[in-house]
């Protein structure tokens, strides 16, 4: 039953649902298009990844201090997957980006040479993930997002 009563296991993974969620009414306010695979997609605004990990070591600082060997592991990994998901997961998208119209435009030129320079550029790629990583904002504000929210739950637990 320590499982359930677990606060930085539960602070990460409502941190996590909680950045996944969010991401599809931030992405109807800036494209006015509701998009459902959001919630189960890497990437995008904010950080689930940033916002669990920072979750994570709030509640352990809370839970055990700041002096802690559990934050500071926390801390360390929460550092290392920040870095990770706005440096070479986002270099991974980005060489998905240049992939996608490699092949894409590789096909079409040899399918129809003639027609392929007056397509549409939607019509020109390939689905290949590339929304891999995040820019340093989503990360900062992942990781904002799992500060707060643990700070609410905490001091809504107290309460």
């Amino acid at each position: 039953m320590d499982l359930f009563t677990n606060f930085p296991l539960w602070a990460a993974l409502i941190a996590i649902g909680f950045a996944q969620f969010i991401k599809v009414p931030l992405q109807y306010i800036a494209t006015k298009k509701f998009d459902w695979s959001l919630l189960t997609s890497t990437g995008g605004m904010p950080s689930s990844h940033s916002a669990a990990v920072t979750a994570l070591s709030t509640a352990i600082a809370i839970e055990e201090g700041l002096g802690s060997p559990f934050f500071a592991i926390s801390a360390i990994f929460g550092v290392i997957v920040m870095f990770d998901a706005s440096g070479v997961r986002r270099h991974a998208g980005e060489q998905a980006t240049v992939l996608n119209r490699l092949v894409d435009d590789f096909n079409k030129l040899v399918k129809e040479v003639k027609t392929w320079p007056e397509k549409e550029e939607q019509e020109k790629r390939k689905e290949l993930k590339e929304l891999l990583g995040h820019q340093p904002i989503e990360v900062f504000f992942g990781g904002l997002t799992g500060i707060l929210l643990t700070l609410f739950f905490h001091f809504l637990l107290l309460v």
